[in-house]
């Protein structure tokens, strides 16, 4: 049984960037899709702490993207849309989340320490630390009032799941 959540974050990671694409140009694509798959990687790993969740979700699968098209308007691809299976609606929530808010996402990643995946190096600056050109790059990203459709679906259960920080603490 596979343990890895490649597939749900290569889908996830797609279906973000083709609902909020970046301007043209390779660098601007190559930089939005590194904002997405760290955001994505961070959700999935909160989503799935462990080795038994993940193969849950190899036998039960993720659920698709049709609610998720739904509230964007996305038209899905009439001959692409096996990858469309493999997106988590969750997943995909909570990474709309975390790239809404740059201190919930650096609260998440510290909460990534509780998951089996806290020996994951996957290094997260883009997301948490973006520079200039990945602002620029994921500006569609990062809009809170264009993702809040889809932060808002499970909002609640990343903030559940997130431990409370105390005052003042980013």
């Amino acid at each position: 049984m596979p343990t890895d959540l490649t597939s749900v974050i290569a889908a996830c990671t797609r279906w973000l960037l083709d609902a909020y694409p970046p301007p043209a140009g390779a660098l601007n694509h190559a930089l939005a899709d590194a904002q997405a798959r760290q955001a994505v990687t961070l959700a999935a790993h909160l989503r799935y702490p462990t080795g038994l969740d993940i193969q849950l979700l190899h036998l039960c699968g993720p659920g698709g993207t049709d609610r998720l098209d739904w509230l964007t308007g996305c038209d899905a691809e009439p001959d692409g849309t096996a990858w469309r299976t493999w997106v988590d609606e969750t997943v995909v929530s909570w990474a709309a989340c975390l790239l809404a808010d740059r201190a919930l996402a650096v609260r998440a990643n510290r909460a990534r320490v509780a998951t089996e995946h806290h020996t994951d190096r996957a290094g997260l600056h883009r997301l948490i630390d973006p520079g200039a050109h990945d602002i620029e790059a994921g500006a569609l990203l990062h809009h809170p009032d264009l993702l809040e459709p889809i932060a808002a679906l499970h909002r609640p259960q990343l903030m559940e799941l997130l431990p409370v920080e105390a005052a003042g603490t980013p």
